[in-house]
């Protein structure tokens, strides 16, 4: 057909004008934009008390910290100076006792829940580690006393890494067994499929997909009994002088900011909010290292 019979192009068709909103959809909208604002208001509120926290500890305890308060013993009661570099190096090795006793065994215990198709043993596992979170930590500072301490004639760094390890199982059992839990089913399948055993399975495919989120559980784990002080006042109890001996009592930060808090000396109470600042930072340096291990590979840099 020829352009001159084809006639002129239809001019294009005129939109319908939408309809105006009614009553319901602009109630709607007002409801969503005040959820929305609440939610942002909630929002803030959670940040708030930690910016207060923290912005109170840099106040009061930043004019305290110098190198001799990293390196040196508390000074005797009613003199000036001193420092918490036992309280800094007990910390340490009470945190790599619980690790070294704790980890494997929530680690497997984790593995083997999200493993198991069901039944009773998985079953009452879950429930006790369940209520093991829900125990105050001094509960389990009187049982670890009770069980080591009386046991063994005396406090020691050793007592304290039991009950901080203890403390450490079922949040890092929990954290493990939904984080394997994550990790698609068809990657097991394909390398069962392979001729994969099921331990090899578990170990070379499923742990390797779920390491980002088990470190992150294991950080916040650490972060959490590194400033745990009531099970260490059963357990450990606390030294005034440098010691890395485990059959004996050792130091530690938050024990040391409580025996600080309570001093009668405010060159003690100045030292306890430099201690509580070096804990927090402590604490935000292991959360942030969680946060960037738990990053999507795919986001846009």
């Amino acid at each position: 057909m020829s352009a001159a019979t084809m006639g002129p192009p239809a001019a294009p068709r005129a939109h319908a004008p939408l309809p105006a909103l009614g009553a319901r959809d602009r109630r709607r909208r007002v409801v969503s934009r005040v959820m929305l604002t609440l939610t942002g208001v909630a929002a803030a509120l959670t940040v708030v008390p930690l910016l207060l926290i923290f912005f109170h500890l840099m106040r009061a305890g930043l004019g305290s910290l110098n190198p001799d308060f990293f390196t040196h013993v508390p000074a005797p009661v009613g003199e000036t100076g001193g420092g918490v570099g036992n309280g800094v190096l007990g910390t340490f090795i009470l945190v790599v006792l619980a690790g070294l006793m704790g980890l494997p065994v929530a680690i497997g215990a984790g593995i083997y829940l999200a493993e198991a198709e069901g039944g009773r043993l998985p079953n009452a596992i879950r429930f006790v580690t369940d209520v093991m979170n829900g125990i105050p930590s001094i509960v389990i500072g009187i049982f670890v006393w009770a069980w080591v301490v009386v046991s063994t004639g005396g406090f020691s760094a050793m007592a304290g890494g039991v009950a901080l390890a203890i403390m450490l199982l079922p949040m890092v059992t929990r954290t493990t067994e939904e984080m394997v839990r994550l990790v698609p089913r068809e990657l097991k399948e394909g390398a069962l499929a392979l001729g994969f055993t099921r331990w090899r399975t578990t170990l070379g495919v499923v742990l390797p997909a779920a390491r980002s989120g088990i470190l992150t559980g294991v950080l916040v784990a650490l972060a959490r009994i590194a400033g745990e002080t009531a099970p260490l006042l059963f357990t450990a109890f606390g030294n005034p002088f440098w010691s890395a001996k485990l059959n004996e009592p050792i130091a530690a930060l938050p024990v040391q900011i409580f025996q600080y808090a309570i001093s009668p000396y405010e060159e003690q109470h100045a030292q306890a909010w430099a201690a509580s600042l070096l804990l927090i930072a402590l604490v935000l340096a292991m959360s942030l290292t969680a946060r960037f291990l738990i990053r999507s590979p795919y986001r846009s840099r």
